[in-house]
């Protein structure tokens, strides 16, 4: 069943790095992602489900090193989260400026080395894929472009855009499909997002079946 899924899985991501590469073969100037090149290494996002569970199942079958030093990013990680979101108090009446907070604190990914290296690249979530070239994301009936800062494209130029929101679509319903195979009644929670410091310390089975709370 897992294998299943992970296949179509594996699916989508070769579909998100060819039009990466697509993009970068049209826009090479333009596309500055290279090794040590980690300015999308300090943020804070979510995965779906079935990217939770495929990090998650790849993680726990790393080197023991490997493991811990991810483990000690981890708790990094939450501790600044936790100061973050200690400052953002004054935001509980207001969820959007909370979000808004979040996003522009610069988060140390879990997975980067200290040698600014990804030690688990291959195996890293959709938006890093997407994130050296322009990409879409719809805000209400309005779609906004996001392009790298450190790249050479400019926001106010029209460029091929990656398409997330059908990407996320696909992740999903994917999502939905993964926790319904387990035998789950949580298929609603499919289209939650969890943060990596999460997703790394909770058993699969409990990424799977969708038990991973709101």
């Amino acid at each position: 069943m897992l294998d299943d899924i992970f296949i179509k899985y594996k699916s989508i991501v070769q579909q998100v790095d060819f039009l990466f590469n697509a993009i970068q073969e049209r826009y090479p100037a333009c596309v500055q992602c290279k090794i040590h090149c980690c300015d999308c290494c300090y943020a804070f996002f979510g995965v779906f489900p079935v990217e939770a569970a495929y990090i998650n199942y790849h993680f726990n079958r790393s080197e023991r090193k490997i493991k811990r030093d991810i483990l000690r990013g981890v708790e990094k990680t939450e501790t600044q989260m936790l100061k973050t979101l200690d400052k953002l108090q004054v935001f509980n009446d207001k969820p959007e400026m909370k979000i808004y907070g979040l996003g522009k604190e610069r988060m140390r990914c879990p997975f980067l080395t200290d040698k600014k290296e990804c030690i688990l690249y291959e195996k890293r979530p959709i938006i890093c894929r997407v994130y050296g070239v322009p990409f879409s994301l719809k805000d209400g009936k309005k779609e906004k472009v996001y392009v790298c800062p450190v790249s050479g494209f400019q926001e106010k130029v029209s460029y091929p855009t990656v398409k997330l929101d059908k990407i996320y679509h696909k992740l999903c319903q994917l999502s939905g499909e993964l926790i319904t195979s387990s035998g789950s009644t949580q298929a609603k929670k499919a289209s939650l997002m969890l943060p990596l410091s999460k997703v790394l310390k909770m058993p699969l089975e409990a990424i799977i079946k969708g038990d991973f709370g709101e």
